[in-house]
């Protein structure tokens, strides 16, 4: 290590022992769902081994279930339900050793948290109780029967992942979603036996379940427990001040690797609107390295290397842990170690990486768009197949598909024509970045923008409004269009498929981008949400802190419905409420009249009138296309020996408005297919016969 004497981050690549194994740095990417799991086991290896490619001293599964009364189906985690599961678990094992690395598996029996769909088998916990997320089953009590059998799931589970190759084994008591932690919380377990009652009782069962893992795999592999300090509740659940540091120094020597964080998983995963700085979990989980004399592992959205060393001088961590910044570059530490700290594609803490997993989907990054892609696509988030033939290439639009799409260009040897008709590149983040609690966003562009800038390949056109003339007159064999997408005034959504009249001589109606432009807003706004993700919300939140009276008005039966796979819809709502924003819910907004808007409840379609002074429009958004349309007409027109132009695409909002996320992909895959055969470029499924 001598090579790294001087280096201002070498503390974060010291070696550090987990029991029998040493893993070769202090970064560790913590166990994090991906929505492919068991059933796409050839994608799963090949994300986590870009992990460990990128320099993840420890690169750790999901969460895998140990046994068929754990189903936490349709949701796709990881199994270990009996030796058949071994192969593919080797694989990906055999895979992050490649690089050097530490595979480690989070074993977890789900209790009430399945529902277990598929194998219909009646779940199982500490106490009767209700399953999760509405289903209409309950969990049986357990007996001591199967508490004897849950013991052993866990200790041939483990053994099972010693033979498939991991190096570290976990035992898993967080984010609300295991029985090993419902044992410990009173408001699940109200048993009367010596697994109920005082907290000792209460630990009892993780207690044995630990010591029986580390008796069974504890000469081969590093037991880890995680375990959530702090629910965040208060004295409605588990504190940090209280049973959780209780709970720490009666097992402080079993495990060999603490892995804390705070519960549930909104809490933990928390986005950057509601927990913007990094290391936000400190105040919860710094005294666990007081307790214990081993390692201790946590998490915080760590992306910025001055932070990560803080807290190992600090005494905070041993071990950066990490999930979603590993998802946002596998290669951070890899940067790190280079000292190229601007190469590194911050996590913004958006969560659409969690909302996968919600809408059981493969993996994507808003910041990332090789995430999920790795087997799938064979892409990899640092390298571009070079192309043959260098030519130059126009876009138009700046924007997140635009810059995007521009930089994967350059990797791949074309050099680029970028232009805009704004001052500054970034179009609609520029924008959002400014809304309250969205100034993370902002790293989109700024990534992007940074590394575009020291490309001599690129040319920036900025405040340059090209027509389809001006681009004909480029003669450039290429052209991509990333012009965005504008917000519609006439109400065209989910609720109002054909629009509806807005009517001249009623109340002003305005959309986000006339709030961009900075048009002033009369004093009461009834904001109509039929969009369903965050923006509705943020603009109700905007308006209020700038002095307006809000009114949020949405068909869904909560604000930003879609933001519960986020896990952050209820800290809207909440938020809403205590900033004094009206909520209107399951109403659809009919007609705008002089001086106030009419409703229909969804449900019983009676009306319902709300004064206000205008409305500002969140519905639908209308592609910006009208270059593209022109230029089309332009192509058309010239015969085939006139003809310049190859490639004429949209790309991102222009083609079809979505996220940032969908965004920046689009503009990838416009850059990656650019001169290959499309058709081979079609991602692969996991069969019994793969596809070529």
């Amino acid at each position: 290590m001598s090579e790294l004497e001087d280096h201002p981050f070498g503390v974060l690549f010291e070696p550090m022992a987990i029991g029998p194994v040493t893993a070769r740095n202090r970064f560790y990417q913590v166990p994090h769902c991906t929505g492919l799991g068991h059933a796409n086991p050839k994608a799963e290896v090949a994300l986590r081994a870009m992990k460990a490619e990128g320099g993840w001293g420890v690169v750790c599964t999901q969460e895998v279930e140990i046994h068929p009364s754990s189903d936490i189906s349709p949701y796709l985690e990881g199994r270990m339900w009996d030796d058949a599961d071994i192969p593919a678990h080797r694989a990906m094992t055999d895979a992050v050793h490649e690089h050097n690395s530490l595979a480690g598996i989070e074993l977890v029996h789900n209790g009430h948290h399945s529902a277990n769909l598929s194998t219909r088998i009646p779940p199982i916990g500490p106490s009767h109780r209700p399953t999760d997320l509405y289903h209409p089953v309950q969990a049986r009590a357990m007996d001591k029967s199967d508490i004897k059998q849950l013991k052993q799931w866990y200790v041939d589970a483990a053994k099972r992942s010693r033979d498939a190759g991991y190096d570290i084994v976990y035992v898993y008591a967080g984010h609300n979603m295991a029985t090993l932690m419902h044992f410990l919380l009173p408001r699940f377990n109200d048993r009367i036996d010596e697994y109920g009652g005082s907290l000792v009782n209460r630990v009892r069962l993780l207690k044995e379940t630990l010591m029986d893992v580390r008796d069974a795999v504890g000469a081969d592999c590093g037991i880890a427990l995680r375990l959530a300090v702090d629910e965040l509740m208060g004295d409605g659940g588990l504190q940090a001040t209280d049973e959780g540091s209780e709970i720490v120094t009666m097992l402080a020597d079993i495990p060999d690797l603490w892995d804390v964080n705070v519960s549930g998983w909104d809490n933990d995963s928390a986005t950057a609107r509601f927990e913007p700085n990094e290391g936000y979990q400190e105040q919860q989980t710094a005294f666990v390295k007081k307790l214990v004399n081993k390692p201790v592992v946590g998490v915080g959205r760590f992306t910025s290397p001055s932070a990560m060393v803080s807290q190992i001088n600090r005494g905070v961590l041993d071990f950066i842990g990490a999930a979603r910044p590993s998802i946002a570059d596998p290669f951070l530490p890899n940067k790190i170690l280079a000292n190229d700290l601007s190469a590194i594609r911050e996590c913004i803490g958006c969560n659409i990486c969690v909302s996968s997993d919600n809408v059981v989907a493969p993996i994507r990054c808003t910041q990332n768009p090789t995430m999920g892609e790795e087997w799938r696509r064979g892409w990899h988030p640092e390298f571009s197949i070079k192309t043959k033939n260098p030519e130059q290439v126009l876009i138009v639009g700046a924007g997140p598909a635009g810059l995007e799409c521009a930089l994967q260009l350059t990797r791949r040897g074309y050099s680029v024509m970028l232009a805009d008709a704004q001052r500054d590149v970034g179009g609609r983040i520029l924008n959002e970045c400014q809304l309250p609690g969205l100034s993370s966003y902002r790293r989109v562009r700024d990534y992007r923008h940074q590394q575009l800038s020291s490309l001599p390949e690129v040319d920036l056109l900025l405040d340059n409004q090209l027509t389809a003339a001006d681009i004909i007159e480029t003669e450039l064999a290429h052209v991509f269009i990333s012009t965005g997408a504008k917000w519609r005034h006439d109400g065209l959504g989910r609720a109002h498929p054909m629009g509806f009249d807005t009517n001249e001589y009623g109340l002003p109606v305005f959309t986000p981008d006339d709030i961009f432009a900075g048009q002033a807003l009369p004093n009461h706004v009834v904001v109509y949400d039929d969009d369903h993700y965050y923006l509705g919300g943020v603009m109700a939140e905007h308006l209020q802190n700038q002095g307006h009276k809000v009114t949020l008005v949405t068909p869904a039966n909560c604000v930003s419905a879609w933001t519960e796979h986020t896990l952050e819809q209820h800290k809207i709502q909440t938020r809403l409420l205590k900033l004094g924003v009206s909520i209107v819910t399951a109403h659809s907004l009919v007609q705008i009249d002089q001086d106030h808007v009419q409703l229909n409840c969804i449900y019983a379609n009676t009306p319902k009138t709300i004064a206000a002074d205008a409305v500002l429009m969140i519905t639908s958004r209308t592609p910006v296309d009208s270059v593209y349309q022109e230029l089309l007409g332009l192509v058309s027109e010239r015969s085939n020996k006139e003809q310049v132009i190859k490639t004429l695409q949209k790309v991102g909002d222009c083609l079809a408005p979505s996220t940032v996320a969908a965004a920046v992909y689009a503009g990838h895959l416009a850059a990656r297919e650019l001169g290959t055969d499309q058709a081979k470029l079609m991602f692969r499924r996991e069969s019994l016969q793969e596809t070529v």
